[in-house]
């Protein structure tokens, strides 16, 4: 979970107030975080408070001023009003305008931002940004590859600015740490920040540019600033805040947040023109920061069924507002906006959610559980526990893993397409962006990280997992399965075959194999697992290429079975 470290002056004078660890720790229940460490014995000036999120969906408490916007709207503040927001078809006039070209289309098309003014950036605030910039990029952004945030000295940019793809060969600049001038190209494989972000572009012929109209680089987005324009310093006035992404609504959202960050610290927000070459979904012409979320509803009766109490339409609004969600009550159904730093109304219950923190879990009274149950594995579970002693006595290590993962675990690394394999709509992170649709690459990433632990090795593991299935009411299908895997010098479809004979005797199964075709495994050295005509399994050596790919170099058999259909 999100952690973040808050400049104890700026919170508190954010906030309005200042607060003892106890009722600060009391407090933060309404953001969902709480107080990880506060060191007091420092001097004032330097004391920093450590706070945890204990959730992921709201990425605008990852920031000083987040924090404190819902604990100062908590104690009876108003909801704050951005008026520098602009909603569908209003297109505001600006001085500051930013130019998408075609040519970055098809890579990162999509960019937005704004300017801020008015007071000098502080130290506090200038470290607190960098903060943001980070949490946000890294977990709401998947380590920079949905969203990239940069910030630019104004009096060195000359308007209106390009945002465009380029030969990365064909421009050069001087990236923030170095002194000396390197093309792009030079950029992502010498630069320490090209090393660690450029595989983001390195494939494709054109790499990321933001441009002045002079011709000064800003940035190669999402890498690094240039080392003039883009090195914001203590002390600037005037600062281009922006995102690009591939993702318009993360990358408005993003914006949205830090902008009102700023406006919360006193700085005056300026809006931002974009022009696209091409369509996006919010229009051709966007001025930023935008307003994008729709309302969502809710119907009392169900707050109150969902909550266990009874919760009246005037209650409802009432507990949204301290989340800062304003709302309207007729009669029973409330009809609720969500905030411009907010996206994550996504069903009514979300709304549910809202007013039980902003009422506060103290005002439910503790109920005893009414109804007794007796519980009981299920089928399924019980026919799985046979199977994993069966697996122990043929002298396998039982193991367990995630049932979320990344895409390149699950399917790069595996070397199978990714039709069927479900995909989160609203991943906080790419290492947690699908469903494991197979078993196999929890034991193969076990195997990939114990080179230096004696051989032979032996793993399996049973659980479920999950994949696109058009025949089911929800468009998806669970099963439960077994993998097993076994990797020394002299592993291959043989001991795997007697393997699965040895299992299959000991459940009472009868079976027959063929010839099968997965990408998974070595042709030729591979089978599919009948029993009563319906492929219930899959078995054999593993291709070289998928070992290669998760950098293993012992030769591994494995199979994977489908214990639902064996029960």
């Amino acid at each position: 979970m999100p952690k973040i470290e808050v400049d104890e002056t700026l919170f508190f004078d954010l906030v309005g107030r200042r607060m003892e660890a106890t009722e600060l720790e009391h407090a933060l229940e309404t953001a969902k975080a709480e107080l990880d460490q506060w060191d007091r014995t420092a001097p004032a000036s330097e004391r920093v408070i450590k706070i945890e999120l204990n959730d992921t969906n709201r990425p605008d408490l990852w920031s000083t001023a987040g924090i404190a916007r819902q604990l100062r709207i908590k104690d009876g503040g108003t909801i704050p009003e951005y008026g520098f927001f602009s909603r569908e078809g209003d297109i505001r006039p600006s001085e500051f305008r930013v130019v998408v070209d075609e040519s970055i289309q098809k890579l990162r098309p999509f960019m937005a931002g704004f300017v801020i003014s008015g007071k000098p950036l502080g130290d506090d605030m200038l470290r607190d940004a960098i903060q943001t910039q980070e949490k946000l990029c890294s977990n709401f952004g998947r380590k920079r590859r949905s969203i990239s945030m940069g910030m630019y000295r104004i009096d060195l940019i000359k308007w209106p600015v390009s945002y465009k793809g380029v030969d990365p060969d064909s421009v050069s600049f001087v990236p923030l740490q170095m002194n000396e001038k390197l093309t792009l190209r030079r950029i992502v494989a010498e630069h320490p920040k090209g090393k660690e972000y450029g595989h983001i572009i390195a494939g494709s012929p054109v790499y990321p540019i933001l441009m002045g109209a002079d011709g000064g680089v800003l940035s190669m987005a999402p890498v690094i600033n240039s080392a003039d324009i883009g090195a914001v310093q203590v002390g600037d006035r005037d600062l281009l805040v922006e995102f690009t992404g591939t993702d318009m609504a993360a990358v408005c959202l993003a914006t949205s947040i830090v902008a009102c960050d700023f406006a919360d610290a006193g700085y005056e927000i300026k809006p931002l023109r974009v022009d696209y070459a091409f369509e996006t979904p919010f229009g051709r012409s966007v001025t930023f920061p935008y307003y994008f979320q729709t309302p969502a509803s809710v119907d009392s009766g169900r707050v109150s069924r969902l909550l266990g109490d009874s919760i009246g339409p005037e209650q409802v609004v009432e507990a949204l507002s301290v989340m800062g969600v304003r709302a309207e009550a007729h009669g029973q159904h409330i009809r609720a906006w969500p905030p411009e730093y907010r996206d994550d109304f996504i069903h009514a219950v979300d709304l549910v959610e809202d007013v039980m923190i902003g009422r506060g879990m103290a005002s439910f009274r503790p109920e005893r559980p009414r109804d007794f149950t007796i519980g009981r594995l299920s089928p399924i579970e019980s026919f799985t526990r046979k199977a994993k002693d069966v697996m122990v006595g043929l002298g396998y290590q039982e193991m367990i893993y995630n049932y979320l993962g990344s895409g390149k675990d699950y399917i790069e690394r595996m070397n199978i397409p990714a039709d069927d394999v479900i995909r989160i709509s609203n991943p906080m992170s790419e290492n947690f962006e699908y469903v494991r649709p197979s078993t196999l690459p929890g034991l193969l990433q076990s195997e990939a990280v114990s080179s230096k632990a004696p051989y032979p090795h032996r793993i399996f593991e049973a659980g479920k997992v999950a994949f696109l299935d058009d025949a089911r009411n929800y468009g998806t299908s669970t099963r439960q399965r077994m993998g097993f895997l076994c990797s020394h010098q002299s592993a291959d479809y043989n001991e795997l075959a007697g393997v699965v004979s040895a299992l299959l005797y000991y459940m009472g199964e009868e079976y027959t194999v063929e010839d099968s075709v997965d990408p998974r495994f070595l042709p030729g050295r591979q089978a599919r697992i009948l029993i009563r005509g319906a492929e219930v399994g899959v078995f054999g050596e593993l291709h070289p290429a998928v070992l290669a790919n998760w950098g293993i170099t012992m030769p591994c058999a494995a199979c994977e079975l489908d214990l639902d259909s064996l029960l």
